[in-house]
């Protein structure tokens, strides 16, 4: 990718993921560490309502075991008929309305929500107790701990998915790509993609894959688990993919189909203490990951190209700079952008961000 492409990806992306500019659309159920509302996506339905999906998560320490706790508490659809200026609950489920027959919910993880034919489909990750670790590594399993799949909820309308039923769509029995969680999906000329974030069984990184939807819902069986390789500097421990964007065909873009790939990263999966003397700077740790994007063309993941490859691109400038779950809804006006955002007090209210349509092509045009 020559440098003007580049640059110009890199001013939209800014653009999109404007930190400063951004507002709290839903907060978290307490503003201090480890409280928060994100890991999922928006929609628009053809009314110009807004959707928008997340998770209530509140402190708690997987090490320790979580059976017992409120982490991952509380899945919630909010809606806005006012463009993004405020938002109503309108649905939500517990642990247990989340249980499916792979096993009892013991957290909720991501989750996203995709318009079909049909009408609406809810995607959510959960750690569920009730699933063993294979051999050879069966013993690893901590005790109040889980597993992580992927389920899927179908109905014609976004009330009715609380009374639909759970069935499973994704999980893994490979020890290194075992847990597997944070849906997110893209469209293709080949069809619709689930991208999805792994863990191996010691939970030591994050990976980015996908999969083919089957168009008749049923589980799903085609699968990649590393599509994005983990970085050499900031994103050495973690690369979650949760967003795939489609650039404006505009200026030096109007040719190719270029995709914006948003990511969260990390270098460490714990707090590391730093020399006393040296450049402060965020590192990135589990749930306190920080933003990058990268870029490919035609579809074609085996092109994609970082757009951060040495420093992250989108960092709070509050609380521990964490910025994560990047999703972005494109629209005939503009682009509705949504993250986690550190705060002052620590939490991670979901936060939004709109960019219009004109404003867009115009960096992309260079103008």
């Amino acid at each position: 990718m020559n440098a003007l492409l580049r640059t110009r990806l890199i001013q939209f992306s800014k653009a999109l993921i404007n930190q400063q500019s951004a507002h709290v659309i839903v907060e978290p159920q307490q503003p201090a560490s480890g409280f928060w509302f994100g890991g999922g996506n928006m929609i628009k339905d053809a009314d110009g309502v807004l959707y928008v999906v997340g998770r209530f998560r509140n402190a708690g320490d997987s090490r320790t075991g979580i059976a017992a706790g409120t982490r991952g508490l509380e899945l919630a659809i909010f809606r806005s008929a006012d463009g993004g200026q405020s938002f109503q609950k309108a649905v939500s489920w517990d642990k247990a309305a989340l249980n499916s027959p792979d096993g009892q919910v013991l957290s909720i993880e991501g989750s996203c929500l995709r318009q079909t034919d049909e009408g609406v489909e809810l995607f959510v990750s959960t750690e569920k107790s009730g699933i063993a670790y294979p051999e050879p590594v069966r013993d690893f399993l901590k005790p109040g701990a889980g597993v992580w799949t992927i389920d899927a909820l179908r109905a014609a309308d976004i009330s009715s998915l609380v009374v639909s039923d759970v069935r499973p769509a994704l999980a893994s029995d490979l020890p290194e790509h075992l847990h597997v969680k944070d849906p997110f999906f893209w469209s293709t000329k080949q069809g619709d993609r689930l991208g999805f974030c792994s863990h191996p069984f010691g939970w030591s990184s994050s990976n980015t894959g996908v999969a083919d939807l089957p168009t008749d819902g049923t589980p799903v069986s085609q699968v990649q688990h590393e599509i994005f390789p983990r970085g050499t500097t900031w994103d050495v421990a973690m690369t979650r993919g949760t967003c795939v964007l489609p650039v404006p065909k505009v200026g030096a873009f109007a040719e190719d189909d270029f995709r914006l790939l948003f990511y969260c990263g990390g270098e460490c999966l714990r707090p590391l203490d730093e020399h006393t003397t040296a450049v402060k700077r965020p590192r990135g740790y589990s749930c306190e990951e920080i933003g990058g994007v990268a870029c490919y063309q035609n579809d074609d993941l085996t092109t994609v190209v970082r757009l951060s490859d040495l420093l992250p691109l989108f960092i709070s400038p509050y609380g521990t700079g964490c910025s994560r779950y990047v999703d972005v809804l494109a629209t005939q006006d503009g682009f509705y952008a949504t993250w986690q955002q550190s705060q002052e007090d620590l939490s991670q209210p979901l936060v939004l961000n709109f960019l219009s349509r004109e404003e867009a092509e115009a960096i992309l045009a260079g103008e």
